[in-house]
């Protein structure tokens, strides 16, 4: 008996459609157990990377810990790299598959980390904004605008702090954002500030002295100590820090050091000239420069300076001042 020929082929149509849809069902399975989003319906939410993590076991652990993904594993396919993802902030949702979330994680976040470093001055901080954001000219310059109106102090009032910052944020926005933070943490030593008679403001201009003079948080209460002792005998403060600002930058960087011809400039900052504090904080202080001033260390010193190694000597007079000059600044 003959067999037609499409006959023949038959069986061969059947195992190739049924491997076919056993490759679709396998491929359905893994979609869902592995790549699909965890719900059907869900409102964009903030992902956030921690600074100094850049690591993409543990970005999966995050993910899978806070419902995003099904799967550590197939995130891990899906996102094809490894520590590829910046620090920051992503915007993603629990309705989103593997695949999308690694695509807008690779991309770059919408609010990053900025880091504002103690004894920084506002235009420093601004730099830090050029860099970190993106700034124009334009928005820098907006921003040394909006420091200058936003309170009594226009410098000071910036805390030094970690921030998470999204990046099309209006420089007015972030001044203000800088300075709500420097009222909540310093709130609780304006509190001490008042029951020892100290204005806040002064408190600040101190402290942002403390902060650029110190050699470190060990020697800012002697510091702090020597500048009251100086101040209560109406003595200059004679320090460097106060011509640095007035000078600013002048190709070297913003505290280079001073020179002879930068003693005599004419300026309110210079301590070398006039009398008690300068008009305005010359650098934005932190927690530990802050309580120095109110809590300074009792001494009978009025000057003081550091070694190379950045150990602080102090004097009770202008002879053993110079005594201390001659054996650990000449030597």
């Amino acid at each position: 008996m003959l067999i037609h020929p499409e006959q023949k082929n038959k069986p061969i149509f059947f195992i190739i459609f049924g491997i076919l849809l056993l490759i679709g069902f396998v491929v359905l399975f893994l979609n869902n157990t592995f790549f699909s989003a965890p719900q059907k319906e869900s409102e964009p939410e903030r992902f956030i990377v921690q600074m100094g993590i850049n690591n993409s076991d543990k970005i999966k652990n995050d993910l899978y810990e806070e419902g995003f993904i099904k799967s550590k594993f197939g995130f891990g396919i899906a996102l094809g790299c490894f520590n590829c993802v910046q620090d920051g902030a992503y915007k993603i949702s629990k309705s989103m598959s593997a695949w999308e979330i690694a695509k807008i994680i690779k991309e770059d976040p919408y609010m990053k980390w900025v880091v504002i470093k103690e004894g920084y001055r506002k235009e420093q901080i601004g730099e830090i904004f050029v860099k970190e954001l993106g700034w124009s000219k334009e928005k820098y310059d907006e921003f040394i605008k909006e420091t200058n109106s936003i309170s009594v102090l226009d410098e000071g009032i910036f805390f030094p702090d970690t921030y998470l910052i999204p990046v099309d944020e209006l420089p007015c926005d972030i001044v203000k954002r800088l300075y709500t933070r420097f009222n909540e943490k310093f709130e609780p030593f304006s509190k001490e500030a008042m029951s020892q008679n100290i204005k806040w403001t002064t408190l600040i201009k101190i402290a942002s002295l403390v902060e650029r003079e110190a050699g470190g948080k060990a020697d800012m209460p002697l510091v702090a100590g020597i500048l009251w002792n100086r101040l209560l005998q109406e003595m200059k403060l004679d320090i460097d820090a106060t011509i640095q600002y007035a000078r600013g930058d002048k190709g070297n960087g913003w505290w280079a050091p001073i020179s002879v011809a930068d003693k005599k400039i004419n300026s309110p900052y210079n301590t070398y000239m006039y009398n008690g504090l300068p008009i305005q904080p010359i650098a934005n202080p932190g927690i530990d420069a802050i309580s120095a001033v109110l809590y300074p260390e009792k001494t009978d010193c009025l000057y003081y300076l550091h070694d190379s190694n950045r150990n602080i000597h102090c004097a009770k007079n202008y002879e053993e001042h110079k005594e201390n000059i001659e054996k650990y600044l000449k030597n």
